[in-house]
């Protein structure tokens, strides 16, 4: 049931959100809008500059926001689908002494953000923009409403130590000026001024009172109720024939009437009531379909067709396809549905790489991701052909998929051929490197002179760790046909002559001695039989008193269910009948079981967790 009466005007009308944010979410759920969630792709590069004003910048992203989810979906609608009626945008930044603060991009940006926010005023800003859609010939014919709010909010005067103790909690990350009034960030604010809910993400006051100028014309027992800056109560809506006759709601699609007619029922000429069709279900058919586009991503990656794009110069689809050596109308429409997915950039002049594709799907780049896909293409898409049995039977599926076993493949020696375990480190070498930095700063390590990072792989990770900690000596202890091949995938930079590589078994050999032990990604998804002693054991038995362990794991706490690192996760997990996530305590209680006292926990982004132990004498 909708609180606010004005709501209930949406109630029949197909409404999407164009944002992701949670909190958006569920204020609008908790005031009993039905809605469906389309993140919006636009690129928030406005120049800055060019605003006279901040909440102008504010209002101008959401509206931008809505328009590119309100154009991409009445072009990907069918004729006969249902077009959006509402598209919502929204757009919240901080700005102090002028300047506009976003979203930090990593520890360092949200500490200078709120170092600047700490003992001062500074006004939060949410643009709000409401676009009501209609579609004549496969184009979008839109009338856009917005609005914004400002949040006067003083920061009490931070210490450094409780600064950082928030940055290190992962909470500043996703939030505009580097902090969250709902949750922790509420301790380090002394007053506001203003509506608490703007200064969460959506101000869902001004909202309803945009949607009454936008349903209801002010009548005139009302002016005495609009001068006053309030919502009307429900008595003035009891009675809406005159309104609805009167034609005051944008384009007259349908008319929602208050408490005297029934949600979801059409009346007939015979007083009897029709049904309405059920919300259609966008976010359902998009998961239906999701298969198709990761295998247009997959076999656009198999052609390397983002390498030959790669350039600054659009190609056309025949050029493309001579180089890929595919047909032109079969190419043209791959390329068609990567520009569709955003992969890609279409013009009059033909196709471009967008700024992702070259930095995270070109073949070569220092980021690429292009061997996890092709990863993912060969081994993961078989795996899943296989799901069924795997769920019936209880058992892994990957020698019936593969004609392989999990050890084959990781653990036992070399994979099939050169060209498998090259891909099987490349894979591990993209996923490293985007997790590599805040893993690397979860924790101050400055303190350490020496690190062992135990089957480091590619070394990624370790040249995070030189690179971030000048006088940090790091070793890569990983089995000697990985570090074979380990020197292909160091591209050099500060810190490389600080990176020595040692040969040898984590499981089975003992590593050198360190002040620092490092374990990522070594326990997750391994059954509860399967970790009979901890993984790098023999850290237990050559570390002294003093020594640490640096612990990163992906964690199964159910925060993380909701994010997309904890999807990704389960759905992988379908596949290991025998495994399963491990919490933070789990993993501490596992660090402790071996000796490691004093443990500290910090997020590591993505869905991981940074452990922290130091052995302690028995």
């Amino acid at each position: 049931m909708a609180l606010c009466p004005v709501i209930g005007k949406l109630l029949q009308k197909r409404v999407v959100l164009a944002s992701a944010s949670p909190r958006r979410r569920e204020i609008l759920s908790n005031a009993g809008l039905r809605f469906e969630v389309v993140p919006s792709r636009f690129k928030e590069k406005l120049d800055k500059a060019s605003f006279s004003t901040p909440y102008a910048y504010a209002m101008e992203t959401a509206r931008q926001k809505a328009l590119e989810v309100a154009n991409r979906m009445v072009a990907v609608l069918q004729k006969d689908l249902r077009t959006p009626d509402v598209v919502i945008g929204a757009d919240t930044i901080v700005a102090v002494s002028g300047l506009i603060l976003e979203k930090p991009v990593d520890k360092q940006d949200a500490y200078t953000m709120l170092s600047r926010l700490s003992g001062k005023e500074h006004s939060v800003f949410t643009g709000v923009a409401i676009v009501h859609c209609s579609s004549k010939d496969g184009q979008l014919d839109a009338e856009v409403s917005d609005f914004y709010e400002e949040t006067t909010v003083k920061f009490s005067e931070l210490s450094e130590e409780l600064l950082w103790e928030y940055i290190h909690s992962g909470e500043p990350m996703d939030k505009a000026g580097g902090y969250g009034i709902q949750a922790l960030g509420g301790m380090l604010v002394e007053h506001i001024r203003g509506d608490f809910l703007n200064v969460v993400g959506f101000p869902l006051n001004h909202f309803c009172k945009k949607l009454v100028e936008l349903y209801y014309p002010p009548r005139g027992e009302d002016l005495l109720r609009a001068s006053q800056d309030s919502i009307p109560p429900v008595d003035t809506f009891e009675n809406l024939s005159d309104v609805e006759a009167g034609g005051s709601e944008p384009r007259q699609r349908e008319a929602v009437a208050g408490g005297d007619r029934q949600a979801g029922a059409t009346p007939k000429a015979d007083g009897s009531r029709t049904a309405e069709p059920p919300p259609f279900p966008a976010d359902l058919l998009e998961l239906i379909d999701g298969f198709k586009a990761s295998k247009a991503l997959f076999t656009a990656c198999k052609l390397k067709l983002f390498d030959f794009l790669k350039d600054e110069a659009p190609r056309k689809a025949v050029d493309v396809a001579g180089k890929v050596d595919a047909s032109v109308c079969g190419t043209e429409r791959l390329l068609d549905a990567c520009a569709t997915l955003g992969l890609l950039q279409k013009s009059e002049q033909g196709y471009r790489n967008t700024e992702s594709s070259n930095l995270y799907l070109v073949s070569d780049g220092e980021h690429s991701l292009h061997d996890f896909i092709m990863y993912n293409d060969r081994h993961t898409w078989n795996l899943f052909m296989h799901l069924e049995s795997a769920i019936r039977e209880g058992t892994s599926q990957h020698h019936g998929a593969l004609g392989r076993t999990v050890p084959d493949l990781f653990q036992d020696g070399p994979v099939q051929s050169k060209e498998d375990q090259l891909r099987v480190m490349g894979t591990m070498h993209g996923l490293a490197m985007l997790t590599a930095h805040p893993t690397a700063t979860a924790f101050d390590l400055s303190r350490f002179s020496s690190a062992c990072h135990l089957g480091g792989c590619t070394a990624a990770l370790a040249r995070e760790l030189a690179r971030e900690y000048p006088r940090l000596q790091v070793t890569v202890f990983d089995l000697p046909h990985v570090l074979q091949h380990a020197s292909r995938f160091q591209p050099g930079g500060p810190g490389t002559a600080r990176i020595s590589f040692l040969a040898g078994d984590v499981f089975r050999d003992s590593p050198p001695r360190a002040e620092l032990y490092v374990l990522s990604g070594v326990l997750q998804g391994w059954p509860e039989d399967g970790v009979p002693v901890l993984p790098g054991a023999p850290v237990v038995c050559v570390s002294p008193p003093g020594a640490s362990l640096l612990l990163v794991e992906a964690v199964g706490d159910a925060e993380d269910r909701e994010a997309r690192a904890g999807l990704s996760r389960c759905l992988d997990a379908l596949l290991r009948p025998r495994a399963r996530e491990r919490s933070v305590a789990e993993y501490r209680r596992l660090l402790e079981q071996h000796g490691f006292g004093d443990v500290q926990v910090a997020p590591a982004g993505h869905g991981l967790a940074a452990l922290l132990g130091t052995r302690v004498a028995r």
